[in-house]
Order: C-alpha cells, then sequence, then structure tokens
C-alpha cells in the first residue's frame, strides 16, 4: 500500500499548455497551479485549481512540462495517482480529473467521493 507522501499527481502535456497559456493571459510569467480537495459539491468532496505565486511550506511540488503543482498532504491523499488532463474544443469540459481514489463522480466532473 502506497501513502500520499509517496503518491503523485500527473499532468498531460495538453493540460500543461493550457495552463501557461491562462497563466499568460492573466498576465503571471511565474506560477504555480494548486490543487486542492475541498469538503462540497454533489459527490462530497469538490476539486480546486487556482494560479499562485509560490508554495506554501508544506505542499509537495509536482513539476511536469515545465508546470509546478503544487499540493497540500492533505489534498494528496485524494488526489494521489490523479492524471490532470484538459478537453478543449465544442463538445470539451476543460481540465479533467482522472482520479484512481474516486468511487463515485457526478455528472459534471468536479466533484467526488471516496
Amino acid at each position: 500500500m502506497t501513502t500520499a507522501t509517496e503518491r503523485t499527481i500527473h499532468v498531460t502535456e495538453r493540460a500543461a499548455q493550457h495552463m501557461k497559456k491562462l497563466a499568460k493571459n492573466e498576465g503571471m510569467n511565474e506560477f504555480g497551479l494548486r490543487m486542492s480537495v475541498k469538503g462540497g459539491g454533489c459527490s462530497g468532496l469538490s476539486y480546486k485549481l487556482a494560479f499562485v505565486a509560490a508554495p506554501n511550506d508544506d505542499d509537495k511540488i509536482i513539476e511536469e512540462y515545465g508546470v509546478k503543482l503544487f499540493v497540500d498532504f492533505k489534498s494528496l491523499f485524494y488526489l494521489g495517482g490523479t492524471v490532470l488532463d484538459f478537453s478543449g474544443g465544442l463538445n470539451g469540459k476543460g481540465f479533467e480529473f482522472t482520479n484512481p481514489n474516486a468511487k463515485t463522480t457526478c455528472g459534471c466532473g468536479s466533484s467526488f467521493s471516496v
């Protein structure tokens, strides 16, 4: 059994490119993406994403495709193994989470239960 400290999160190249584009549009040259879990949503837990300038002292820093994710330990427990992707276009959903820890998800994919 792996522990949260051994777990990681993966970002697809498509998601990283979109993050860079969004950050540039916001005027952020140096940024990280805070990825966390909060109570709420129709399935019990909700995914949260926010651009931030720097990590917190206790964040795990994950870097893929030139993008840094900042994840607190509690959120990492629920997010370990997750793949963050991006789906654009006319039928695209935006950022998509493939979370192996989720037992159920809501229809829109923004909340889950474990």
